[in-house]
């Protein structure tokens, strides 16, 4: 039997109750330690963190600043303000751009597209410019915006100062830290999924200029990785933000101040096996199915069905499964009208006894009133039950 069908003849047979069952403690080794200077190890769909070392100490982010570049260019094109056929017109500043390019002329109409391809594969230095300058105007005033989208996101130790993540000017303050990369990096899966599969092409050519790799090295080593971003600049050392998805399961690692392109590949591919092998995502309830059904007064109807809005995931130790509990906690007397999403009471989780999580139980359809008689009738059942009941 399953994690969940074990959950869900448990814990709805016996609702409103603490509802425990204990087996084997799960044993998980020491995380590895890895030669870099900071990072951290995310389940992408609970975000939780499962590994971390000096995860929110301010760092240069070098290109992976690239993230939120195409993250708010993917934003536009999704709610309607830009499209992918769009062509913007190639300054001379986004030209000259030094480091790593997709290579566009000054003066050249370029695709939305590609200018979106040629910042996430082979980290156009041109390209994130290029693009700052289409939406905002100036690579300036873009970088508000990206400043705007990192407080939106919970970045706390962000601050960009330019779309690419070259060093900035003297007095200019561009930082993150490995905890906001794997936020960013979470919203860029799940907030724009239409636009992931971009981050695991490996290359990318445009025009007369040959096919530029992807620098990402475990997309061609390890099966499971499908994303996001290298950096690199000689203040911030290698940093990568990789993303990788098995048996259901997806994490997100961000490694920042490596010594070298493969030293960040082994060092991620190092919290990704540890990740895998020692962790799982458990669904403990679906949102919007019934968890709970109960008595309720006056209404047109009898019984009013109970859930969560959301699904609840929780990341776990493999061998834990068994070490879940849950108490659901509701009103004991309930009565019409109630209205579909409104709160009713909230289920708490544990995991061998510790409380892991709280989430508010809804009810998952409208009650409304019974008439007049009907309710009467109600009061008077309501009045014996609560006497006996005593």
């Amino acid at each position: 039997m399953t994690f969940k069908q074990r959950f869900k003849k448990l814990g709805l047979l016996i609702a409103g109750c603490a509802v425990s069952f204990t087996f084997a403690e799960a044993i998980i080794p020491a995380a590895p330690q890895l030669a870099a200077t900071s990072y951290v190890l995310m389940d992408g769909e609970t975000g939780q963190v499962l590994v971390a070392y000096n995860e929110h100490e301010q760092m240069p982010p070098a290109s992976l600043t690239k993230l939120m570049t195409s993250y708010i260019a993917e934003r536009e094109i999704l709610e309607g303000r830009l499209a992918l056929t769009d062509e913007t017109l190639v300054s001379k500043k986004a030209w000259q751009m030094p480091g790593s390019r997709m290579f566009i002329e000054v003066d050249d109409l370029v695709s939305i597209e590609d200018l979106l391809r040629g910042i996430i594969i082979p980290s156009g230095n041109d390209a994130s410019v290029a693009m700052a300058e289409h939406i905002a105007g100036t690579e300036e005033l873009f970088a508000q915006v990206m400043n705007k989208y990192a407080e939106k996101l919970g970045m706390k130790n962000t601050h960009f100062s330019n779309a690419s993540g070259l060093p900035p000017e003297d007095g200019q303050e561009h930082y993150s830290s490995a905890y906001d990369i794997a936020l960013l990096s979470q919203a860029i899966i799940y907030n724009n999924s239409e636009f992931y599969p971009i981050y695991s092409e490996r290359s990318f050519k445009y025009g007369p200029v040959s096919a530029q790799p992807n620098r990402n090295r475990l997309l061609g080593t390890n099966p499971d990785v499908d994303g996001l971003k290298t950096g690199h600049t000689e203040e911030a050392g290698y940093c990568l933000a990789a993303s990788a998805k098995r048996d259901g399961m997806r994490l997100i690692s961000v490694v920042m101040g490596t010594r070298s392109e493969e030293a960040r590949a082994q060092e991620t591919q190092k919290l990704l096996t540890y990740g895998f092998r020692f962790f799982l995502t458990a669904e403990v309830h679906k949102g919007q199915t019934e968890l709970y059904s109960t008595r309720i007064w006056g209404g047109e109807s009898k019984e009013l069905s109970l859930g969560l809005q959301d699904d609840l995931k929780l990341t776990i130790a493999r061998g834990a499964e068994d070490q879940i509990s849950t108490q659901l906690s509701i009103d004991s007397v309930i009565k019409a009208p109630v209205l579909e999403g409104q709160t009713i009471g909230e289920l708490i989780v544990y995991i061998d006894d510790e409380e892991v999580s709280r989430q508010p139980v809804i009810a998952l359809k409208e009650v409304k009133q019974a008439g007049f008689f009907a309710r009467i009738w109600d009061l008077i059942l309501l009045f014996f039950h609560n006497l006996f009941a005593k």
